[in-house]
Protein backbone atom coordinates (compact mmCIF):
# COMPACT_ATOMS: atom_id res chain seq x y z
CA UNK A 1 0.00 0.00 0.00
CA UNK A 2 3.00 2.34 0.59
CA UNK A 3 4.10 1.99 -2.38
CA UNK A 4 0.69 3.60 -4.46
CA UNK A 5 1.29 6.68 -3.01
CA UNK A 6 4.45 8.09 -4.80
CA UNK A 7 3.62 6.01 -8.05
CA UNK A 8 0.24 8.11 -8.69
CA UNK A 9 2.29 11.55 -6.74
CA UNK A 10 4.64 10.71 -10.14
CA UNK A 11 1.94 10.28 -12.14
CA UNK A 12 -0.09 13.48 -11.04
CA UNK A 13 3.15 15.40 -11.65
CA UNK A 14 3.82 14.14 -15.45
CA UNK A 15 0.09 15.19 -15.97
CA UNK A 16 -0.01 18.47 -14.32
CA UNK A 17 3.76 18.73 -16.44
CA UNK A 18 1.51 17.97 -19.79
CA UNK A 19 -0.87 20.90 -19.04
CA UNK A 20 1.87 23.24 -18.43
CA UNK A 21 3.67 22.85 -21.74
CA UNK A 22 -0.05 22.15 -24.19
CA UNK A 23 -1.35 25.41 -21.52
CA UNK A 24 1.90 27.21 -22.79
CA UNK A 25 1.81 26.32 -26.35
CA UNK A 26 -1.04 28.85 -26.73
CA UNK A 27 0.80 31.78 -25.46
CA UNK A 28 4.01 30.54 -28.13
CA UNK A 29 1.15 29.92 -31.23
CA UNK A 30 -0.35 33.17 -30.42
CA UNK A 31 3.35 34.91 -30.88
CA UNK A 32 4.05 32.63 -33.89
CA UNK A 33 0.84 33.12 -35.76
CA UNK A 34 1.08 36.58 -36.34
CA UNK A 35 4.30 36.07 -38.63
CA UNK A 36 3.27 32.28 -39.69
CA UNK A 37 0.25 30.92 -41.47
CA UNK A 38 -1.50 28.23 -39.55
CA UNK A 39 -0.39 25.29 -41.60
CA UNK A 40 2.70 25.95 -42.42
CA UNK A 41 3.04 26.86 -38.34
CA UNK A 42 1.57 23.04 -37.71
CA UNK A 43 3.90 21.53 -40.50
CA UNK A 44 7.03 23.72 -38.90
CA UNK A 45 5.39 22.30 -35.52
CA UNK A 46 5.47 18.34 -36.06
CA UNK A 47 8.55 18.07 -38.56
CA UNK A 48 10.77 19.68 -35.79
CA UNK A 49 9.06 17.40 -33.22
CA UNK A 50 9.30 14.56 -35.00
CA UNK A 51 13.51 15.39 -35.39
CA UNK A 52 13.51 15.80 -31.78
CA UNK A 53 11.98 12.32 -30.96
CA UNK A 54 14.10 10.58 -33.77
CA UNK A 55 16.74 11.75 -31.49
CA UNK A 56 15.83 10.44 -28.77
CA UNK A 57 14.84 6.80 -30.02
CA UNK A 58 18.60 6.73 -31.07
CA UNK A 59 19.40 7.80 -27.75
CA UNK A 60 17.19 5.26 -25.83
CA UNK A 61 18.38 2.34 -28.74
CA UNK A 62 14.63 2.04 -29.59
CA UNK A 63 13.86 1.17 -32.93
CA UNK A 64 10.53 1.80 -35.09
CA UNK A 65 8.06 -1.09 -36.14
CA UNK A 66 8.76 -2.30 -39.14
CA UNK A 67 5.17 -4.36 -39.81
CA UNK A 68 2.78 -2.42 -41.72
CA UNK A 69 -0.05 -2.48 -39.00
CA UNK A 70 1.55 -0.68 -36.34
CA UNK A 71 2.39 1.97 -39.01
CA UNK A 72 -1.60 1.74 -39.95
CA UNK A 73 -2.20 2.72 -36.37
CA UNK A 74 0.52 5.09 -35.80
CA UNK A 75 -1.23 6.79 -39.01
CA UNK A 76 -5.00 6.41 -37.13
CA UNK A 77 -3.17 8.07 -34.17
CA UNK A 78 -1.22 10.92 -35.78
CA UNK A 79 -4.81 11.53 -37.90
CA UNK A 80 -6.42 12.19 -34.38
CA UNK A 81 -4.39 13.53 -32.40
CA UNK A 82 -2.16 16.13 -34.96
CA UNK A 83 -2.87 16.25 -38.36
CA UNK A 84 -6.94 16.99 -38.01
CA UNK A 85 -7.00 17.71 -34.85
CA UNK A 86 -4.73 20.60 -34.91
CA UNK A 87 -5.45 21.84 -38.50
CA UNK A 88 -8.95 22.47 -37.82
CA UNK A 89 -8.64 24.10 -34.46
CA UNK A 90 -5.41 26.51 -36.40
CA UNK A 91 -8.43 27.08 -39.01
CA UNK A 92 -11.28 27.68 -36.67
CA UNK A 93 -9.69 30.01 -34.42
CA UNK A 94 -9.54 32.60 -37.12
CA UNK A 95 -13.13 33.25 -36.69
CA UNK A 96 -13.18 32.59 -32.60
CA UNK A 97 -12.41 34.36 -29.89
CA UNK A 98 -9.97 32.71 -27.77
CA UNK A 99 -11.57 32.63 -24.72
CA UNK A 100 -14.21 30.65 -26.58
CA UNK A 101 -12.42 28.42 -28.41
CA UNK A 102 -10.54 27.58 -25.11
CA UNK A 103 -13.86 26.49 -23.28
CA UNK A 104 -15.06 24.29 -26.49
CA UNK A 105 -11.41 22.73 -26.70
CA UNK A 106 -11.30 21.73 -23.24
CA UNK A 107 -14.49 19.48 -23.54
CA UNK A 108 -12.36 16.06 -24.85
CA UNK A 109 -12.68 14.70 -21.19
CA UNK A 110 -16.63 14.56 -21.55
CA UNK A 111 -16.01 12.88 -24.93
CA UNK A 112 -14.07 10.58 -24.22
CA UNK A 113 -16.70 9.77 -20.81
CA UNK A 114 -19.62 9.36 -22.76
CA UNK A 115 -17.73 7.22 -25.54
CA UNK A 116 -16.46 5.18 -22.49
CA UNK A 117 -19.62 4.90 -21.29
CA UNK A 118 -21.34 3.95 -24.47
CA UNK A 119 -19.52 2.03 -26.67
CA UNK A 120 -15.93 1.20 -25.56
CA UNK A 121 -16.36 0.31 -21.65
CA UNK A 122 -12.44 -0.38 -22.11
CA UNK A 123 -12.62 1.80 -18.65
CA UNK A 124 -14.71 1.80 -15.74
CA UNK A 125 -16.71 4.67 -15.59
CA UNK A 126 -17.95 5.44 -12.17
CA UNK A 127 -20.26 8.34 -10.90
CA UNK A 128 -17.40 9.83 -9.36
CA UNK A 129 -15.54 10.27 -12.64
CA UNK A 130 -18.80 11.78 -14.40
CA UNK A 131 -19.00 14.56 -11.41
CA UNK A 132 -15.23 15.40 -12.12
CA UNK A 133 -15.68 15.57 -15.64
CA UNK A 134 -18.77 18.11 -15.29
CA UNK A 135 -16.92 19.70 -12.48
CA UNK A 136 -13.72 20.52 -14.41
CA UNK A 137 -15.77 21.82 -17.76
CA UNK A 138 -17.90 24.32 -14.49
CA UNK A 139 -14.23 25.29 -13.27
CA UNK A 140 -13.09 25.82 -17.19
CA UNK A 141 -16.36 28.41 -17.60
CA UNK A 142 -15.05 30.50 -14.72
CA UNK A 143 -11.89 30.20 -15.64
CA UNK A 144 -12.64 32.15 -19.04
CA UNK A 145 -15.17 34.04 -18.23
CA UNK A 146 -18.99 33.17 -18.69
CA UNK A 147 -19.18 36.55 -21.03
CA UNK A 148 -17.55 33.83 -23.70
CA UNK A 149 -20.42 32.78 -24.60
CA UNK A 150 -22.53 35.86 -25.93
CA UNK A 151 -21.23 35.10 -29.51
CA UNK A 152 -22.00 30.98 -29.40
CA UNK A 153 -24.75 31.69 -31.66
CA UNK A 154 -21.94 33.36 -34.54
CA UNK A 155 -18.98 31.96 -36.82
CA UNK A 156 -20.91 28.36 -36.06
CA UNK A 157 -18.54 26.35 -38.33
CA UNK A 158 -15.47 28.15 -36.07
CA UNK A 159 -16.97 27.20 -33.09
CA UNK A 160 -17.69 23.16 -34.74
CA UNK A 161 -14.25 22.95 -35.50
CA UNK A 162 -12.60 23.96 -31.82
CA UNK A 163 -15.62 21.30 -30.83
CA UNK A 164 -14.27 19.04 -33.35
CA UNK A 165 -10.56 19.25 -32.29
CA UNK A 166 -11.49 18.78 -28.71
CA UNK A 167 -13.56 15.26 -29.97
CA UNK A 168 -10.51 14.26 -31.65
CA UNK A 169 -8.09 14.56 -28.49
CA UNK A 170 -11.15 12.17 -27.18
CA UNK A 171 -10.87 9.55 -29.82
CA UNK A 172 -7.14 10.20 -29.22
CA UNK A 173 -6.64 9.04 -25.68
CA UNK A 174 -8.80 6.04 -26.45
CA UNK A 175 -7.46 4.76 -29.40
CA UNK A 176 -3.79 5.68 -27.99
CA UNK A 177 -4.79 2.77 -25.32
CA UNK A 178 -4.52 0.07 -28.08
CA UNK A 179 -0.31 0.58 -28.42
CA UNK A 180 0.50 -2.11 -25.63
CA UNK A 181 3.60 -3.09 -28.39
CA UNK A 182 4.78 -0.15 -28.46
CA UNK A 183 6.67 1.98 -26.46
CA UNK A 184 5.84 5.88 -25.72
CA UNK A 185 8.73 7.24 -27.63
CA UNK A 186 8.31 5.24 -30.52
CA UNK A 187 4.34 5.90 -30.55
CA UNK A 188 4.88 9.54 -30.40
CA UNK A 189 7.53 9.53 -32.54
CA UNK A 190 5.62 7.51 -35.63
CA UNK A 191 2.67 9.94 -35.08
CA UNK A 192 4.92 13.05 -35.66
CA UNK A 193 6.72 11.43 -38.91
CA UNK A 194 3.11 10.69 -40.21
CA UNK A 195 1.69 13.96 -39.48
CA UNK A 196 5.16 15.45 -41.04
CA UNK A 197 4.87 13.12 -44.14
CA UNK A 198 1.08 14.43 -44.55
CA UNK A 199 1.25 18.11 -43.54
CA UNK A 200 5.27 19.45 -44.82
CA UNK A 201 4.00 19.02 -48.48
CA UNK A 202 0.67 20.73 -47.58
CA UNK A 203 2.35 23.63 -46.22
CA UNK A 204 4.73 24.33 -48.92
CA UNK A 205 2.37 23.95 -51.92
CA UNK A 206 -0.29 26.06 -50.01
CA UNK A 207 1.27 28.72 -47.68
CA UNK A 208 5.00 28.72 -50.45
CA UNK A 209 6.83 28.80 -46.59
CA UNK A 210 10.56 29.91 -48.27
CA UNK A 211 8.57 33.82 -49.05
CA UNK A 212 8.05 34.68 -45.52
CA UNK A 213 10.37 36.72 -42.99
CA UNK A 214 9.31 35.94 -39.50
CA UNK A 215 11.11 37.72 -36.92
CA UNK A 216 13.67 35.97 -34.29
CA UNK A 217 10.89 35.86 -31.53
CA UNK A 218 8.54 34.15 -33.76
CA UNK A 219 10.70 31.41 -35.10
CA UNK A 220 11.67 31.05 -31.05
CA UNK A 221 8.06 30.33 -30.22
CA UNK A 222 8.10 28.12 -32.90
CA UNK A 223 10.97 25.92 -31.58
CA UNK A 224 9.57 26.21 -28.53
CA UNK A 225 5.99 25.10 -29.52
CA UNK A 226 7.89 22.29 -31.36
CA UNK A 227 10.52 20.67 -29.39
CA UNK A 228 9.00 21.37 -26.22
CA UNK A 229 5.47 21.72 -26.35
CA UNK A 230 5.31 18.80 -28.54
CA UNK A 231 7.94 16.51 -28.43
CA UNK A 232 8.65 16.21 -24.60
CA UNK A 233 4.81 16.35 -24.31
CA UNK A 234 3.75 13.80 -26.56
CA UNK A 235 6.13 11.58 -24.99
CA UNK A 236 4.45 12.60 -21.27
CA UNK A 237 0.79 11.92 -23.17
CA UNK A 238 1.98 8.58 -24.13
CA UNK A 239 2.91 7.57 -21.13
CA UNK A 240 -0.02 9.00 -18.69
CA UNK A 241 -2.05 7.04 -21.34
CA UNK A 242 -0.89 4.10 -20.12
CA UNK A 243 -0.64 5.03 -16.42
CA UNK A 244 -3.49 6.61 -15.61
CA UNK A 245 -5.82 6.04 -19.18
CA UNK A 246 -7.49 7.80 -21.31
CA UNK A 247 -10.30 9.79 -19.23
CA UNK A 248 -7.43 10.38 -16.23
CA UNK A 249 -5.15 11.96 -19.65
CA UNK A 250 -7.45 13.39 -21.13
CA UNK A 251 -8.17 15.49 -17.78
CA UNK A 252 -5.55 17.48 -18.67
CA UNK A 253 -7.57 19.62 -20.66
CA UNK A 254 -9.26 20.97 -17.65
CA UNK A 255 -5.33 22.34 -15.91
CA UNK A 256 -4.04 23.49 -19.23
CA UNK A 257 -6.96 26.76 -19.37
CA UNK A 258 -5.50 27.13 -15.76
CA UNK A 259 -1.96 27.58 -16.73
CA UNK A 260 -3.50 29.80 -19.87
CA UNK A 261 -4.60 32.13 -16.56
CA UNK A 262 -1.63 31.92 -15.08
CA UNK A 263 0.52 32.84 -18.24
CA UNK A 264 -1.51 35.87 -18.83
CA UNK A 265 -1.29 36.98 -14.85
CA UNK A 266 2.72 36.50 -15.28
CA UNK A 267 3.70 37.77 -19.31
CA UNK A 268 0.56 40.26 -19.72
CA UNK A 269 -0.32 41.47 -16.52
CA UNK A 270 -3.72 40.19 -15.73
CA UNK A 271 -5.45 39.40 -12.34
CA UNK A 272 -7.28 36.55 -10.96
CA UNK A 273 -10.51 37.35 -9.95
CA UNK A 274 -12.47 35.53 -7.49
CA UNK A 275 -14.22 33.93 -9.66
CA UNK A 276 -11.18 32.64 -11.91
CA UNK A 277 -9.35 31.50 -8.96
CA UNK A 278 -13.01 29.44 -7.74
CA UNK A 279 -12.54 27.86 -11.54
CA UNK A 280 -9.31 26.61 -11.08
CA UNK A 281 -9.92 24.88 -7.95
CA UNK A 282 -13.03 23.25 -9.46
CA UNK A 283 -10.39 22.43 -12.34
CA UNK A 284 -8.10 20.73 -9.80
CA UNK A 285 -10.79 19.02 -7.87
CA UNK A 286 -12.27 17.51 -11.04
CA UNK A 287 -9.27 15.96 -12.12
CA UNK A 288 -8.86 14.41 -8.57
CA UNK A 289 -12.02 12.93 -9.16
CA UNK A 290 -11.93 11.96 -12.76
CA UNK A 291 -8.16 10.23 -11.58
CA UNK A 292 -9.62 8.71 -8.62
CA UNK A 293 -8.78 4.79 -8.79
CA UNK A 294 -11.90 2.58 -8.27
CA UNK A 295 -12.46 -0.08 -5.37
CA UNK A 296 -12.30 -2.53 -7.97
CA UNK A 297 -8.95 -1.78 -9.28
CA UNK A 298 -7.28 -1.71 -5.64
CA UNK A 299 -8.82 -4.54 -5.00
CA UNK A 300 -7.40 -5.87 -8.69
CA UNK A 301 -3.68 -4.22 -7.63
CA UNK A 302 -3.66 -5.90 -4.43
CA UNK A 303 -4.41 -9.64 -5.57
CA UNK A 304 -1.94 -9.14 -8.09
CA UNK A 305 1.05 -8.16 -5.39
CA UNK A 306 0.19 -10.92 -3.27
CA UNK A 307 0.99 -13.13 -6.16
CA UNK A 308 4.15 -11.88 -7.20
CA UNK A 309 5.06 -12.50 -3.17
Amino acid sequence: MHQKQPVLFIELGFLSLLALLWGSSYLFAKVAVTEIPPLTLVAVRVSGAAIFLSLVLVVKKEKLPRDARSWGMLFVQSVLSSIAAWTILAWGQQYVDSALASVLNSTSPIFVFFITLFFTRHEKVTGLKLFGAILGLLGVIFIVGVDAFNGLGQEVLGQLCAVGGAFLYGCAAIYGKRFTHLSSPVIATGTMLWASFVLVPVSLMVDQPWTLTPSSEALGSLIILSIFCTGVALLIYFRLIKSLGSLGVASQAYLRAGVGVMLGVVFLGEEISVVVGIGILAAVVGVAAINMPTKSVEKKKVAEQKRTI
